[in-house]
């Protein structure tokens, strides 16, 4: 695919509407058509967008006991999710249809097969044209996470080759584990796509070194979340009784093949950042470094992904 030198980003720092897939899709529609009036032709969105982040919550669990009041949220959260393809998603492809922008967007997504019980933290690529591209879903949760949400398998480290470059990325704290970002470097990613939910300081050293370290543009969202924004009638409000009023203040950024800052970071409000990137920057800066050409040493180091998807149930031919 040809190339162009330019291409103009936005990443959107927004908190879902909790729990609510169709106003989760509604919000995220808007701001598709505030970028494209600014001529953005990728837009970024956090992680787990559609239709939240659960940050806060435990689901009435501890170690060795799961309660009623937290199954009651389980159920509508997992209501709140999304089947990929599915009618609610076809709204927000239509849009993007009309947009003409690339998307990038979290969503929770049900399992399309077997007991449809498992939701994933899922990143979904839309084209320009609303067809949708590919997906990545989290490879490893973090922490409490793994009681909500299942693991991705090597099948969904996606990627893909757009005007502007390759387009690809981790979520959250997958962008720790170091032979899967060498796995997106080999894959030639050039504008790296890093939804999160972590608001820490640290996060900004993290994806400035995967800037650095990737001679790539870094596109990092996250959301901006107040306790207010909460449904006031979930069975277990009470466990956010001890979270401060801002819960996540957001933290997004845009940020060159240098480790330098184009926009953001973004804090204590939700907004779009802009930024035109210079995709020269990118040959400039593998004049001294390539983490997948010259630094690579194949001759020292190799690395050996599975990209098969993992099916707990496989017909055997008869």
């Amino acid at each position: 695919m040809q190339h162009t030198d330019s291409v103009k980003v936005a990443v959107a720092q927004l908190g879902s509407v909790f729990m609510d897939r169709e106003a989760s899709i509604s919000k995220a529609c808007e701001y598709i058509i505030e970028a494209s009036s600014n001529d953005a032709q990728i837009l970024v969105f956090p992680e787990a967008f559609i239709s939240g982040y659960p940050r806060g919550l435990r689901f009435d669990s501890a170690i060795g006991s799961r309660g009623p009041r937290g199954k009651q949220d389980w159920v509508r959260y997992w209501h709140s999710s999304v089947m990929i393809p599915s009618e609610p998603l076809q709204v927000l492809a239509n849009t993007i249809r009309e947009a003409k922008v690339y998307v990038v967007i979290g969503i929770i997504e049900q399992e399309e097969y077997g007991s449809q019980g498992t939701l994933y933290c899922t990143m979904l690529y839309y084209g320009p044209d609303g067809t949708i591209l590919g997906k990545h879903r989290k490879l490893k949760p973090t922490g409490i996470e793994r009681l909500i949400w299942g693991e991705g398998d090597g099948s969904t480290l996606f990627t893909v080759d757009t005007p502007y470059g390759c387009l690809g990325g981790l979520i959250c704290w997958e962008n720790y584990m170091p032979l899967a970002r060498m796995f997106m470097y080999g894959k030639g990613v050039n504008i790296y796509i890093a939804p999160t939910a972590d608001q820490r300081d640290s996060w900004q050293a993290t994806i400035r070194h995967i800037a650095c370290e990737g001679r790539c543009f870094v596109l990092a969202a996250n959301q901006f979340v107040r306790k207010e924004d909460y449904p006031s009638n979930l069975a277990c409000y009470a466990e956010l009784d001890d979270q401060p009023e801002i819960m996540c203040r957001g933290g997004s950024a845009i940020i060159n093949p240098f480790g330098e800052y184009l926009a953001g970071p973004l804090y204590g409000e939700e907004g779009i950042l802009y930024a035109d990137l210079d995709l020269k920057l990118i040959e400039q800066g593998h004049l001294d470094f390539d983490v997948a050409g010259h630094y690579a040493r194949p001759d020292v180091f190799t690395l050996s992904v599975n990209e098969q998807p993992r099916n707990a149930f496989v017909a055997l031919d008869k």
